[in-house]
């Protein structure tokens, strides 16, 4: 028994990241890493978790192994010491990470881990993208920890960086905001015909990804209809709490779920099957309607590409006409899959999808089928109508 209570311990103290604080989201401290080969002895992937109140998705770094030795890191996750020995793991069989890729410039929970993940190799060489900024206070990138002396900006032209003959890049942005930019640099590994993005692209999985399944409480949290209904861990549980988690985390919130008087969740909550802190005390304030599963039939669509809804409706359509640009760019290149920073990968697909799932900033397409549901958006859209009018964030421009 005590043997069992000390192997636990240090199981534990391997997946503890003790600069939790930095970004105070679920499940804090405790981050588990999966490693999976992607392309035998040159592509893998590395995810963790990441979310709010239960709403918990993958979020993944990339590794691709150099031709002339060594390692190239794109979008790193938290280094605890699980992450870390199974990278080196690669770097025992590969060579030294040579170079650290941070791909964009807007995404807190992709930034705060660069610095720290650099530290732990020392002789690697820190590209990030341009036009880097903080809030409330612009600071340099010295002063966010990242290692002065060898941290570089990635150049407009991809051909001069010392990966170039490896790597092609396209830069999405900066999207001015007025808060702030949007920028995102999408990465083309050529002998493998791999194309890395971080937020710009995504595809749902029906079926809840491994690394959300090993702490399976998020998803039998909102598998649930009411607090009342106790917290059963079963296949079909789970799949159910991982499909209402997508929904939650492309929509915030979409026409199939309805927020009860507050005065109901306060009684259910007296009701609940269990009223733990980890049960937030018993309060669950959703009611999903009965057809809830159309809603994520149509976001899923059979598993294709598509831009979420955030980026949809607040983000790209601030600049339509350069973001089809980039598009074209990156569809010049014959990719065979994409290897997104969140939800399914790697996805198998080739740019005429990719292309597709933009068709949303094009007057005049033909891409019906990469259309979401119009009634979903609702939201997002009072959302993006506040802020505009309020002066916040620039007006959308009318598509192309």
């Amino acid at each position: 028994m005590e043997v069992k209570q000390k192997q636990s311990k240090a199981n534990l103290k391997e997946f503890n990241w003790k600069f939790w604080s930095l970004v105070p989201i679920y499940p804090y401290s405790q981050r588990r890493t999966i490693r999976q080969e992607v392309v035998e002895n040159t592509i893998w992937t590395f995810e963790q978790l990441q979310g709010i109140f239960y709403v918990v998705v993958p979020i993944r770094m990339t590794v691709v192994k150099l031709e002339s030795g060594g390692l190239l890191v794109y979008a790193p996750v938290a280094p605890t010491l699980e992450c870390l020995r199974l990278v080196n793991e690669l770097v025992a069989e590969h060579g030294d990470v040579k170079y650290i890729i941070l791909p964009t410039i807007s995404g807190l929970e992709h930034k705060v881990f660069v610095a720290p993940f650099a530290r732990k190799f020392p002789q690697a060489q820190v590209f990030v993208a341009p036009n880097q900024w903080s809030f409330p206070i612009n600071l340099p990138l010295s002063w966010l920890g990242l290692p002065a002396k060898r941290t570089h900006i990635l150049p407009d032209d991809s051909s001069k960086t010392p990966f170039a003959q490896e790597f092609d890049y396209a830069i999405l942005g900066p999207i001015d905001l007025k808060l702030g930019w949007f920028e995102e640099v999408v990465f083309y590994h050529k002998r493998s015909r791999s194309l890395l993005v971080t937020d710009s692209i995504v595809s749902i999985p029906e079926e809840p990804p491994a690394i959300v399944q090993l702490d399976p409480y998020p998803l039998l949290f909102h598998a649930r209809d009411s607090a009342i209904e106790p917290i059963e861990d079963t296949p079909a549980n789970r799949r159910k709490g991982w499909q209402r988690i997508c929904l939650f985390a492309m929509y915030f919130r979409s026409s199939v779920l309805e927020v009860p008087q507050w005065r109901k969740v306060f009684l259910n909550a007296f009701r609940a099957s269990d009223r733990s802190k980890k049960a937030y005390f018993g309060l669950f304030p959703f009611q999903w309607q009965e057809d809830w599963y159309k809603c994520f039939s149509a976001l899923r669509g059979d598993g294709r590409l598509f831009v979420a809804p955030i980026l949809q409706t607040l983000i790209l359509n601030r600049e339509p006409k350069a973001t089809l640009k980039w598009v074209e760019q990156v569809a010049s290149w014959n990719f065979q899959r994409i290897l997104p920073c969140h939800m399914a990968s790697p996805i198998k697909t080739e740019p005429i999808q990719f292309c597709q799932a933009f068709s949303f900033l094009q007057q005049y397409s033909a891409s019906i089928l990469y259309s979401l549901p119009e009634e979903d958006f609702q939201v997002l859209r009072e959302i993006d109508k506040s802020l505009y009018k309020s002066r916040i964030v620039p007006p959308p421009k009318g598509k192309v």
